[in-house]
């Protein structure tokens, strides 16, 4: 028996097989070519099969996985068809007399630099979307064809990495697991394995000749165990069996409402990020949308979303959740958020730089494209508003002109919209310390406790080096928290919180003492914290 430890990005137990992932070797070797326009025609052909082939993708995926995680296939058709990027294997082709295989490789190389040199998270991922683009247009102008080859049920896919285009070839219905030797909590590995809902581990040091044996994966301790014995396999298999109760148990919560024994009701709202997620949101009997974060429209794309795009989304979501609430927070680009095309500038300390509320008012014509889109999409639902990042009651009077400015020009227009709720986020000690203030301006708060807890304890939550001070229970954030929940109420607004403190258990129930009329977790949350409620 060995074991290999790792990073878990999705819980639970898997048994099964491992099945060992090797890529095509992409390597290409160069060669003078004497005409120069027959390998231009050739690389233009590769491209086009290459971009009909992440077409079908697209449309498997869409089926499988849903429109969020299908979406990356749309934008690697862009980048595949990106102007610059053909001109750069053209110039190569050109300059150098060589063939279009080496002036691909070449030029993915460059991005690929371009890419993992840059602060931002997001924009170094994009490294492995180039790749995954490049290396199919090469294996297209070498005549191969990448295939996922499997057999036997209950596979175990360990690989160096995957891209999107390797996970949605497999068969989901034999995929039990995702192991990793690369790869991030926000990889499409990981996304993948929460959308499939099965366990995923990153970061593991493993052998290649644990090829074709048993395995078990522990998604709670980051463990592969390969060859387990006998005791170690009963062990892990009972607590996969105790899980699998407790979510069978958990279903009988669907319908319930989510009351204290001494008759206190709190909402349960989900956090979602697209509009496939609204799936996951009924399926787990969300009570409404306490959070969609609306950035995921902006993300991954090339250009602004248009006002008809987000249209779209805004009324999916509204229809899907059948008159129950959807709170759509409004851009929240930067910090660890970064679109290319809003050519930000690079800053310091871009968690306290120019972001969210922060661009949508120095940028209104960005902002008012948004609310234009949310108004008219209200018609179709119950919606709300919620703008992020605020820290002074003048930034909500100026979203108030805005709104109203909006107004007129879909009235002038001729397009019909209702008159929605809004509110704001508490994510700044100015805010909360200001919130009997800001209270007589809005309908209600949402507390956003991942940035509330960074800025009040002055630790950037994504520096690792900090993990052990970090403390989201300090007392001085759950002090702020409380003073949130009084003046709202004092105000006769409603006050929810968003942040992962939502999800916190162990808070749960000082939540409920201090009055949180609202919260909204990850949609796995919402069945495990009514039962909590429940029983209080």
């Amino acid at each position: 028996m060995r074991k290999y430890e790792g990073s878990a990005v999705f819980n639970g137990i898997a048994i099964g097989r491992i099945s060992l992932y090797k890529k095509n070797d992409s390597t290409v070797k160069r060669r003078h070519v004497a005409d120069i326009l027959e390998e231009k025609a050739r690389f233009e052909n590769a491209v086009k099969k290459a971009v009909e082939q992440l077409n079908n993708l697209y449309e498997k995926a869409l089926t499988e996985v849903g429109e969020s995680s299908a979406g990356i296939f749309e934008a690697h058709v862009l980048m595949a068809e990106d102007e610059d990027y053909r001109e750069s294997v053209f110039n190569i082709i050109e300059n150098q007399s060589v063939n279009a295989e080496y002036a691909v490789a070449c030029t993915a190389d460059n991005y690929v630099a371009m890419f993992e040199s840059m602060d931002d998270n997001y924009m170094k991922a994009r490294a492995m979307d180039v790749k995954d683009v490049s290396n199919r247009i090469i294996a297209i102008l070498k005549g191969k064809t990448e295939r996922y080859q499997s057999e036997g049920d209950e596979l175990i896919v360990v690989a160096e990495d995957l891209a999107p285009s390797e996970t949605v070839q497999m068969d989901k219905s034999k995929v039990v697991a995702f192991v990793t030797r690369y790869g991030s909590s926000n990889s499409h590995t990981a996304i993948l394995a929460r959308t499939m809902n099965i366990p995923a581990l990153i970061k593991v040091e493993y052998n290649e000749d644990i090829d074709g044996k048993e395995a078990i994966v522990d998604g709670y301790t980051g463990t592969l165990i390969i060859e387990p014995d006998e005791e170690t396999k009963t062990i892990l298999l009972s607590k996969r069996h105790k899980e699998e109760d407790r979510r069978k148990l958990l279903q009988e919560l669907k319908g319930l409402p989510n009351v204290t024994k001494d008759g206190r009701k709190v909402e349960i709202y989900a956090n979602i990020g697209a509009v496939s997620d609204t799936v996951s949101a009924l399926e787990n009997d969300a009570g409404g949308i306490g959070l969609f974060r609306s950035e995921f429209l902006y993300l991954g794309e090339n250009t602004f979303p248009t006002e008809e795009q987000q249209f779209n989304a805004y009324k999916s979501v509204a229809e899907a959740m059948g008159g129950r609430k959807v709170i759509i927070r409004t851009l929240d680009i930067g910090a660890d958020k970064q679109a290319h095309y809003f050519e930000l500038a690079k800053e310091e300390n871009p968690a306290m730089g120019l972001r969210a509320t922060r661009i949508c008012l120095t940028r209104p014509d960005i902002f008012k494209t948004q609310l234009r889109a949310i108004l008219r999409a209200s018609l179709f639902g119950n919606i709300s508003i919620m703008f992020p990042m605020i820290i002074s009651v003048e930034e909500v009077k100026k979203i108030k002109t805005i709104m109203e400015e909006v107004k007129a020009e879909l009235r002038a227009d001729g397009l019909p919209y209702k008159d929605v709720e809004t509110g704001i986020m508490i994510e700044t000690p100015a805010s909360a310390i200001i919130s009997d203030k800001l209270a007589a301006e809005v309908d209600f708060f949402s507390i956003g406790t991942n940035d509330l807890t960074q800025y009040t304890l002055a630790i950037d939550r994504q520096n690792e080096a900090l993990a052990d001070f970090y403390d989201p229970h300090h007392p001085a954030v759950l002090r702020l928290i409380e003073m949130v929940v009084k003046n709202g109420h004092d105000h006769n607004i409603w006050v929810g919180i968003c942040g992962e403190l939502a999800a916190d258990l162990d808070l749960t129930k000082e939540f409920v003492r201090m009055g949180v009329d609202e919260l909204s977790v990850a949609p796995p949350h919402i069945l495990p914290l009514r039962q909590l409620i429940r029983n209080m």
